[in-house]
């Protein structure tokens, strides 16, 4: 009896470690959908919007009460390359996501409606439009920074390695990554993202798939600049 309860300790702690990992998972995409239908406004109207914003930091607040014992430790223990940039891209996209949720009170006619707040609704536009493309790339970044673990849950799944895989991984990247530049330019992101224009353009002629598309390869992008900063840091700390 003695000889088994320490592996069944060991299984029950294996268990517990998955759940979590399957939760904080769960969370993240559940975040990703989210933040592609907000990004979506005119197509999915005001209300629909400003709830599914409410959703995201409901989320959001989750994301980091899972991750707790990282913020924790985060004025302790030596700060590495990889250390850096994921505490600065875990701070901008706190620093966006709390600017979203301030400047959506200032403009909200639905769910904040009976907020008596009077005022302020062209800045609150304004930084709204500003916190919802940068965090749209902080936060596609932050998945490229933890891209690793995707792809160490994708490893333990295939029994064998195979170069030819990796290639034709490698090159599908590059080719979401350069798709998404061109998406980047062509939407808009840099306008909206530096306030060149207080307008966003939606065409409600375009498909929806193909808008939906469009953001994906842009969360691709920064996915894979996440991912190859993450390998650059390593190996400058190495």
């Amino acid at each position: 009896m003695s000889a088994r309860t320490p592996i069944k300790k060991q299984e029950q702690e294996a268990t517990d470690v998955r759940s979590k990992v399957f939760g904080k998972i769960t969370i993240d995409v559940s975040m990703t959908i989210l933040l592609m239908l907000l990004m979506a406004f005119e197509l999915i109207g005001r209300a629909a919007h400003e709830w599914i914003g409410m959703g995201m930091f409901v989320l959001f607040i989750i994301h980091h009460i899972l991750n707790r014992n990282w913020s924790k430790n985060l004025f302790g223990g030596k700060y590495t390359p990889f250390r850096v940039l994921q505490t600065a891209v875990a701070i901008l996209v706190l620093i966006f996501m709390l600017g979203s949720v301030i400047s959506s009170i200032l403009i909200s006619r639905e769910v904040f409606a009976f907020m008596p707040i009077s005022g302020g609704r062209a800045f609150g536009r304004m930084l709204h439009m500003i916190c919802a493309y940068w965090g749209f790339v902080m936060l596609a970044l932050h998945l490229g920074v933890h891209w690793n673990m995707i792809i160490g849950i994708a490893r333990k799944k295939c029994t064998e390695p195979s170069r030819a895989r990796r290639m034709v991984l490698r090159v599908l990247g590059v080719g979401i990554a350069g798709y998404g530049m061109y998406a980047f330019v062509h939407r808009g992101f840099p306008e909206y993202m530096f306030l060149r224009t207080q307008f966003v353009f939606f065409d409600f002629d375009e498909p929806i798939f193909l808008f939906f598309l469009n953001y994906l390869a842009i969360m691709g992008l920064f996915i894979w600049i996440g991912y190859y900063l993450t390998r650059l840091s390593h190996l400058r700390h190495n």
